[in-house]
């Protein structure tokens, strides 16, 4: 796929006067911990493509170094969550929904078109192309799925810290043999997808980590990570549409 090919669809929607458009992706639906990330990016008609593969084919190294090429490029740049509490009480899906609309909510403008990973957000109806393999096939799309990958292993990494018997830092709270492992043998951390499959029939951790136990307060923590992950990359926040 060359540069023109991956900004075609953006190239469209400039043409017909949509200023704001905002490519908006996720990370996180699958694991059995940690919340859902999403990330929704928008760029200047005048960007030159950079980017032309799915973040689930990229290496660490090379996710780490496009999410500062993106933040440094980028017109505008949001991120938005959802907690496991959150995945449990409204289904993984919704949470996901809520994770993009937070994410666009923290947007410092009102995008005019959105280009999703498939991802179909009614508040949006009308004012959005859900396309499969989005990640593929769009340039601010794909860049919205590096954010969203990039903050939220960093943000399982820094969980480790907390739960360090679960490998979080190792396999970000995805299904492995060891994760389950670790399940069985320590009970469920306050950071597990309850609703998530086998983990129902889990007991609880007795432990207390310390880790908030309220919704608003977890936010509270990964939005403060993201802080943290951003002065670690060397940026001094996320671009503001200035």
């Amino acid at each position: 796929m060359d540069d023109q090919e991956i900004i075609s669809i953006e190239k469209s929607l400039w043409s017909k006067g949509y200023r704001f458009v905002a490519g908006v992706d996720e990370a996180g639906r699958g694991p059995l911990a940690g919340p859902v990330v999403a990330a929704a990016v928008v760029f200047s008609p005048h960007v030159k493509p950079f980017l032309f593969r799915d973040s689930k084919k990229l290496t660490k190294r090379e996710r780490e170094r496009l999410f500062r090429e993106i933040l440094k490029s980028a017109y505008a740049v949001g991120v938005g969550f959802a907690d496991s509490t959150e995945i449990d009480e409204l289904n993984i899906y919704r949470a996901t929904l809520l994770a993009a609309e937070r994410a666009i909510e923290a947007l410092p403008l009102k995008p005019d078109y959105l280009i999703t990973d498939y991802l179909k957000i009614p508040k949006f109806a009308g004012r959005l192309i859900a396309i499969p393999k989005g990640d593929e096939r769009s340039f601010s799309c794909a860049c919205a799925s590096v954010v969203a990958k990039v903050v939220r292993d960093f943000i399982m990494e820094e969980l480790h810290t907390l739960f360090p018997n679960y490998g979080f830092n190792k396999h970000k709270g995805y299904p492995t043999k060891t994760h389950y492992g670790a399940v069985r043998s320590f009970g469920l951390s306050p950071v597990h997808r309850r609703s998530f499959g086998k983990l129902s029939q889990e007991r609880e951790n007795g432990g207390n980590s310390g880790f908030p136990a309220s919704t608003e307060e977890r936010l509270l923590y990964y939005r403060e990570k993201l802080q943290v992950l951003l002065r670690r990359a060397g940026l001094s926040g996320l671009p503001q549409g200035e």
